[in-house]
């Protein structure tokens, strides 16, 4: 549902489109978006991916790091997302500890958020880096 406004005529933005987008050679736009307002807009703007990353941690809910996001808090805010961007390739951020113990906590947690309403999920794999080096 929009504020006032129609929902945005375009075509859904799926996995092949930004395939096509990108052999074509055209820009892919993409940002972030916590909540339902921010979405709106952005769908309404014709963004074609929305993230919705463990950022909002920092961004939103205070915290000094995304390492105390829970997938709770990722599934709360996917939701408010999801419910005002029908057009945009919605992604979501898998928080810091719900994938890294095994294949299975991934798959797991990919699912929850998918559920939800994400339709692409992403994890940053962490690498240990050795003091003194870079």
């Amino acid at each position: 549902m929009t504020y006032g406004g129609e929902p945005n005529p375009r075509p859904k933005v799926t996995v092949r489109t930004l395939r096509e987008l990108k052999e074509r050679g055209q820009k892919i736009v993409s940002t972030t978006a916590y909540d339902h307002p921010s979405a709106v807009v952005a769908d309404q703007a014709g963004i074609d991916l929305l993230l919705v990353g463990d950022s909002v941690g920092m961004v939103v809910l205070g915290y000094e790091s995304t390492i105390p996001v829970t997938m709770a808090e990722m599934s709360h805010h996917v939701r408010a997302v999801a419910r005002a961007a029908p057009r945009a390739l919605l992604v979501a951020d898998l928080p810091f500890n719900s994938y890294q113990a095994s294949p299975a906590d991934a798959v797991r947690n990919s699912g929850r958020l998918l559920k939800r309403g994400a339709e692409a999920v992403k994890l940053v794999r962490f690498l240990a880096v050795k003091k003194g080096y870079g």
